[in-house]
């Protein structure tokens, strides 16, 4: 399944746009990731020396134009509808059609909107158009073991954990195990009943 045209896709929460990131969004995105640089470096793998630069930026919207368009991604950037501030954003990567119909989510949150709700509500409306328009079964997420606010914001959503992966990622230049959480679009873990 294809979604078409980057720009056409479109989810609308209480408060925010989730909308894949454009050209013009360089500066507010650049300055949020600077601006946060400190928060996000424990839980993120390290930036390279031009991360926040145009041109990597410029890669990074080509790639999720390229994605959607593919149907391999779903890119997002969180933008407040009253001010039409960036806040964070969240993509559900690596989606595996045929038997699978899965795909994995990850997501930051800049550091002056940490903590009110925006990653909760944003996540919840994925979870929703991944099941419902692309026709997902399964969505998977993992962050390390030591990140509380991570874990109870899959939790909050209903991801439910499954393990740890060993040596997972490289995050701040370290190997790290994660443990590993999933949301089933008809979960039935936990039930006794069958049928």
């Amino acid at each position: 399944m294809r979604f078409g045209r980057a720009k056409r896709v479109r989810i609308e929460t209480e408060r925010m746009t989730l909308r894949p990131p454009q050209h013009g969004d360089l500066t507010a995105w650049a300055a949020l990731r600077d601006q946060s640089r400190e928060f996000l470096k424990s839980w993120e793998p390290t930036w390279a020396h031009d991360h926040l630069s145009r041109k990597n930026f410029a890669n990074r919207v080509y790639w999720a134009n390229r994605s959607i368009t593919q149907g391999t991604a779903l890119p997002l950037f969180l933008i407040r509808r009253d001010d039409e501030a960036l806040l964070g954003a969240l993509t559900v990567d690596n989606i595996r059609r045929g038997p699978a119909q899965a795909g994995t989510t990850g997501y930051w949150i800049g550091a002056p909107h940490a903590r009110a709700g925006y990653m909760r509500e944003a996540l919840a409306a994925v979870v929703h158009y991944a099941f419902t328009d692309l026709d997902l079964s399964r969505l998977e997420a993992g962050c390390l073991p030591e990140n509380a606010p991570s874990r109870g914001l899959l939790e909050k959503v209903g991801f439910k954990y499954e393990g740890v992966a060993q040596s997972y990622l490289q995050i701040d230049g370290r190997w790290r195990n994660h443990v590993l959480y999933a949301n089933l679009r008809a979960d039935r873990r936990g039930r006794t009943e069958i049928g």
